[in-house]
């Protein structure tokens, strides 16, 4: 994965999502990141903009907070503290705004086997969420289901599968369509394609690009695999032990990494070019 996706652009204007100073913290007994007795800290002073149309791509190795941040984010956690402001408006967990918002931010997930109900068929689960907030009439809903399905490439004879009968992929795109259900503004991506193989995580990064450019939906991106993070994002922050350690554009962290924690993840990223010597003057072998 050498070249960049074609990407969307929205221009300037106001951040869609702005996160400030964002802290979580769990009870515990102590751990990698707290003493005994101590609250786990996983994560620590967080703050980072999403502007329309964009990607922000979230690197780190696992355990480092990403998907706590996630789940903030998407209104599944309450912050301990700071602050998530969509379009300006201040949002929490269990606020009636959030409530009221919850429409515009959606996530995609990892895991597309335990994230859909092995009870639902595929158009059952596209419609559970114009269901739950009433949009439209019937006919209107089973149309948009149908639409949905036809947007992430799957067959209209898919809608009346159960998962354990679609493969990994195919449930990916399920899940996906699930997100756009309700024409989301942003859109959480955690890990999206890290359980699919290497074809496969090629169509899906591609309909994802695609999404991107025809409606113009902001991603965060949450991934370790560096190279689905320079394929996709206009920006880059990079997470460690609970705080953002670097942001930048894509091209420029890439290019010149400034911390050492993004400089060793950068480092680390395996190759297939032989004989030639990276930007950063290390032999490629």
């Amino acid at each position: 994965m050498t070249a960049h996706a074609e990407r969307f652009d929205s221009g300037t204007g106001a951040p869609l999502l702005r996160v400030r100073d964002l802290h979580k913290h769990f009870p515990g007994h102590g751990g990698l990141l707290a003493r005994a007795g101590e609250p786990l800290a996983a994560v620590t002073g967080v703050s980072f903009d999403i502007a329309r149309g964009r990607t922000l791509g979230l690197v780190g190795e696992s355990g480092c907070g990403k998907t706590t941040l996630a789940r903030m984010i998407v209104g599944l956690y309450a912050p301990t503290s700071g602050e998530i402001l969509l379009e300006g408006e201040r949002m929490t967990a269990v606020a009636a705004q959030w409530c009221s918002r919850r429409r515009s931010v959606q996530m995609i997930f990892q895991d597309s086997h335990a994230s859909l109900d092995p009870r639902y068929t595929v158009a059952r689960t596209l419609r559970e969420p114009l269901d739950v907030h009433a949009i439209g009439a019937a006919g209107e809903r089973n149309a948009r289901v149908r639409e949905l399905i036809d947007a992430v490439g799957l067959p209209a004879g898919a809608l009346g599968r159960y998962p354990h009968e679609l493969s990994g992929g195919q449930r990916q795109r399920v899940g996906i369509a699930r997100a756009l259900a309700l024409e989301p503004k942003l859109i959480v991506a955690d890990e999206p394609v890290s359980s699919l193989d290497v074809s496969v995580r090629a169509q899906i990064l591609a309909l994802l690009a695609s999404l991107q450019r025809e409606r113009g939906i902001a991603f965060l991106l949450i991934s370790h695999d560096l190279a689905v993070v320079q394929h996709m994002s206009h920006d880059v922050a990079v997470m460690h032990l609970g705080k953002i350690v670097e942001q930048a554009p894509v091209e420029e962290l890439y290019r010149a990494p400034r911390h050492p924690y993004t400089q060793t993840l950068l480092a680390a990223v395996p190759t297939l070019t032989v004989g030639e010597r990276s930007e950063r003057g290390q032999t490629v072998l």
